[in-house]
């Protein structure tokens, strides 16, 4: 009777052990499909095309498979501005999780942030040769990349006009492009840019002379510089969807300072962001090492405070209007998705 049970017990664990096996030659994706009943879509928008290091955390998610745990079929979207027409209006109409400001939510748009990607701003602001203070950057040629007026790069060189008591009438905005910042800057096309790390490494790399006027992290230190953020009608419809996407890149952000599966990460961010590797190797380790990139919600109601405050001084929102930080951020939301994540976690200095 022993003897019976036990071939039994060993036919039973040899047939455990194939099952084991062989699901682990499975295909990745396939297995989970298969654990799931069924794939939910989700269109991803990212800011700028290509992106900057500072918005790969999709792509990673992506890559070490943290959407396919969650049942979700991502697509990613490039957009040409976090603030241009048609990333506003996706947002609006829920076809696609994009960045969101305060500023739309305090001018009507029906659309709540719902996950703070970097909430400190990753660029500095360089210049030509001979434009070493802001006072130098009356009647020279700012980029307005990204948007145009009103877009990023029209309002960071708003501000450091700001900071030398002109106005942007003093200077002459440039639209373009968002891939020609580096070349417009090396050529001489445009006098002042915000640029992030990775095009920072590169400038310096190509033209030495070039300077670093300020660091933008440093000028606006409570400056929320992306927040993915969906339709209000998106976010009652369904929540779990959402939720699990910012969770998946939680994780993926969290991979960056973990170093999860290193080289992989590298090539893919190097795809994406058609940049070399020791520009990006320099993105992500300024990403990191100043806390640019979350490593849970990404939202500060006392920082939200300050940006509403900011956007009313500066004429983005009428004083009327100014949205409350619930209004803004959905935090609820941002802190089920932490969950999901595996919980808050901190690394060195990071927290937010």
């Amino acid at each position: 009777m022993m003897a019976g049970m036990t071939r039994t017990a060993a036919a039973l664990t040899a047939a455990a052990a194939a099952i084991v096996f062989a699901d682990a030659g499975t295909n990745g994706a396939e297995a989970q499909a298969a654990k799931c009943a069924t794939m939910r879509k989700m269109s991803i928008g990212v800011a700028v095309a290509p992106p900057n290091v500072v918005h790969t955390a999709p792509y990673t998610a992506k890559a070490l498979g943290y959407f396919e745990k969650l049942c979700i079929d991502a697509t990613i979207v490039q957009f040409e501005g976090g603030q241009s027409a048609a990333a506003n209006a996706a947002a609006a109409q829920g076809t696609a999780i994009i960045s969101v400001s305060d500023v739309a939510v305090g001018r009507g748009a029906k659309v709540q942030q719902i996950w703070g990607l970097a909430p400190i701003m990753p660029q500095v602001y360089m210049t030509g040769p001979d434009i070493k203070t802001a006072a130098d950057l009356k009647g020279k040629k700012l980029s307005a990349t990204g948007g145009g007026v009103g877009g990023f790069n029209w309002r960071m060189g708003r501000e450091l006009l700001k900071t030398a008591g002109l106005k942007v009438d003093d200077a002459v905005f440039i639209s373009s492009a968002t891939a020609g910042r580096l070349p417009g800057l090396i050529a001489g096309q445009i006098d002042g840019v915000a640029l992030h790390p990775e095009d920072e490494f590169l400038a310096k790399k190509q033209k030495p002379t070039l300077n670093v006027l300020a660091r933008l992290g440093q000028v606006l230190p409570n400056y929320l510089f992306n927040a993915y953020g969906a339709s209000t009608g998106w976010i009652e419809r369904d929540r779990a969807l959402l939720r699990d996407t910012v969770a998946a890149m939680v994780m993926a952000n969290r991979a960056h300072f973990e170093g999860t599966e290193k080289d992989k990460v590298l090539k893919v961010i190097m795809e994406a962001t058609q940049k070399p590797q020791d520009a990006v190797e320099f993105a992500i380790k300024t990403l990191t090492e100043n806390c640019i990139w979350s490593v849970n919600t990404g939202f500060d109601k006392k920082r939200m405070e300050w940006h509403t405050a900011y956007s009313v001084e500066v004429g983005d929102i009428e004083a009327d209007k100014r949205p409350t930080p619930e209004q803004v951020s959905n935090h609820e939301l941002a802190e089920e998705a932490v969950k999901v994540a595996g919980g808050r976690k901190t690394y060195g200095k990071c927290s937010l």
